[in-house]
């Protein structure tokens, strides 16, 4: 009897582990089901880009302040520079460190401002957006990987040459995948940490 209830057991348990790894499999396929398909990718018309609508919803990486590359000093007002990565990009960004293929990334400038309603002392951003640009990475259809386009107040960017300095100065200076994480302080510590900085980087 003992015997027979052991098999009894037995034969139910065989039958309900393939449910059960089933029932697994499915959820781990939920929790994965994002993929590259689902990113906001890159939108051409013809030779230019199309500004994604919604970018200030999109990931705020940081916000420079009268940034320049240039020894120097840029005369005139005071510019804010602000960066937004789309979502799936920078989350795919902390699993591994890097950029995956149609990232954006969007460049927007604004004036800063220091006198307005209370505030008395510092800068704040004004509402007139004065510079946009996107960074894209789009390996099948641009050289080197990664393309910047500028909009002058236009839904469409023109492409940047690749003969500008720009290019050269993202991969010869860039922290990781010719984007300037260094300057993105919640991303520069995971890149070390996975080990993507690239070679040229000099902090």
């Amino acid at each position: 009897m003992v015997v027979r209830a052991r098999r009894r057991h037995t034969n139910v348990m065989n039958t309900r582990t393939p449910l059960i790894s089933v029932a697994l499999f499915c959820i781990s396929s939920l929790a994965l089901s994002e993929t590259p398909a689902e990113m906001h990718t890159p939108v051409y018309d013809k030779d230019q880009l199309v500004l994604p609508a919604n970018y200030r919803e999109w990931v705020f990486l940081s916000a420079g302040f009268d940034m320049s590359y240039s020894p120097v000093a840029s005369p005139g007002h005071h510019m804010f520079d602000n960066v937004f990565a789309e979502p799936l990009a920078y989350k795919s960004f902390l699993q591994a460190g890097t950029w995956p293929d149609k990232t954006l990334l969007v460049l927007e400038q604004r004036g800063a401002r220091g006198k307005g309603s209370i505030n008395q002392h510092g800068n704040y951003q004004d509402g007139a957006v004065m510079g946009l640009e996107v960074h894209v990475k789009d390996v099948a259809r641009f050289e080197g990987g990664w393309a910047f386009f500028q909009f002058d107040g236009k839904t469409t960017g023109k492409l940047v040459p690749h003969t500008e300095d720009c290019y050269s100065c993202h991969a010869s200076h860039a922290a990781v995948d010719t984007t300037f994480v260094q300057f993105y302080p919640t991303l520069l510590p995971l890149a070390k940490s996975k080990g993507t900085l690239s070679k040229s980087y000099q902090p």
